[in-house]
């Protein structure tokens, strides 16, 4: 490319060097090292883990939560609608049937709601979206926003977040009926069913990923696509735990 040299009009080339690309190993070893940025590390949440949460916070990080999951529908479908491989679409909209429901299948929205009930708020605080941060609206819109905009597999790579939530998940159900006896176990169903299908949508996201980023710049865009998609859920947090301080 050319830049203009600061002291004339003469153009001064630069040589740019294209780094060879990761093995497939490799790559998907650089994906999985930003676990380090996985909202499992904010404070709040190793708070809420180790009992440290009023119900009052508790009652907030599930409300504000709730708007994240009313939205992995219309996401889920913003990849559809850009992606022209049927294939891909056939194992994609499995995950707007596991959120929205389908049959006699309650579907996760569902099941968070019967958390809501647990940790004691009503349907209708749940579903007015009352309790919603700003911050928290902000972040989740921007990632609905990014999956319609952006070539749908730059979308499917950041949904590789899911590598790192079995054991959020896993962490919730381990210490919530210790620390927190007062929410009803009922409640924690969601937690319980997402272990596998996060594990399952992971091999096929996983696997799109490291298909179609091939060269060394898209892996690089690729881990920058997965750490937009950390800094959201960060940020969901960090507006979470103003919001609610005590």
């Amino acid at each position: 490319m050319n830049a203009q040299d600061t002291f004339g009009t003469a153009p001064v080339r630069e040589t740019c060097v294209m780094q060879p690309a990761w093995s497939r190993d490799d790559f998907e070893a650089q994906l999985r090292a930003r676990s380090t940025a996985y909202h499992i590390h904010h404070p709040f949440n190793v708070k809420m883990n180790s009992g440290g949460c009023s119900r009052e916070q508790i009652r907030g990080w599930v409300a504000n939560r709730f708007y994240y999951q009313i939205n992995l529908p219309l996401k889920d479908a913003a990849i559809l609608s850009n992606c022209p491989d049927r294939e891909t679409r056939r194992h994609w909209v499995q995950r707007i049937l596991d959120h929205d429901g389908y049959g006699d299948h309650e579907g996760g929205i569902e099941a968070w709601t019967r958390l809501a009930d647990a940790v004691g708020l009503t349907r209708d605080d749940l579903w007015s979206l009352r309790h919603v941060t700003p911050g928290v609206r902000f972040a989740v819109d921007a990632y609905v926003n990014f999956a319609r905009r952006a070539p749908w597999q730059d979308a499917v790579c950041s949904s590789l977040t899911e590598m790192f939530a079995p054991q959020i998940h896993r962490d919730r159900l381990a210490t919530w009926p210790e620390h927190y006896p007062w929410i009803d176990a009922a409640g924690l169903a969601y937690f319980r069913a997402r272990i596998s299908l996060a594990q399952r949508d992971v091999l096929h996201g996983l696997a799109v990923t490291l298909d179609h980023f091939t060269r060394r710049d898209q892996q690089e865009r690729a881990l920058a696509i997965l750490q937009f998609k950390l800094d959201i859920l960060w940020t969901m947090l960090d507006s979470i735990e103003k919001a609610f301080p005590q």
